[in-house]
């Protein structure tokens, strides 16, 4: 088993930056793809980003459009964990984030399957 906790949300203006967290214990995730989702009130579930498993060499991680050019995903394996570091924040990025674990495809994508998830974490952009 995997367990995800998230970390580092909160209040922020917008222009302004963030990193979250996603500590993982239970298991090395190194071989799994994780993602970061994000849910909004009154708004389905979407994929903010993904990053492959460390056997994917090329094309390793993904965006939304929406973040593309703002957010960066990336793992620190010595420390089981994954970072997304959210910049230029607008309020339209206002959710509670998620991430998730993929044991099943190495490679993420939009359509990746997720096995282990977190409790989640809030972000408000707001002046």
């Amino acid at each position: 088993q995997v367990q995800l906790v998230e970390s580092g949300g909160g209040l922020v203006q917008p222009g302004g930056s963030l990193r979250l967290s996603c500590a993982a214990s239970g298991r090395t995730v190194d071989y799994y793809a994780i993602g970061w989702f994000r849910q909004a009130p009154g708004k389905e579930r979407e994929l903010v980003s993904c990053i492959s498993s460390i056997i994917i060499t090329d094309d390793r991680t993904n965006y939304a459009d929406s973040v593309k050019g703002r957010f960066t995903i990336s793992r620190d394996n010595a420390k089981n964990t994954v970072y997304l570091q959210m910049n230029s924040l607008k309020p339209e990025d206002t959710a509670v984030y998620y991430c998730a674990a993929s044991a099943v495809q190495a490679k993420c994508n939009i359509i990746t399957p997720y096995d282990y998830w977190g409790q989640g974490t809030q972000v408000t952009v707001s002046s």
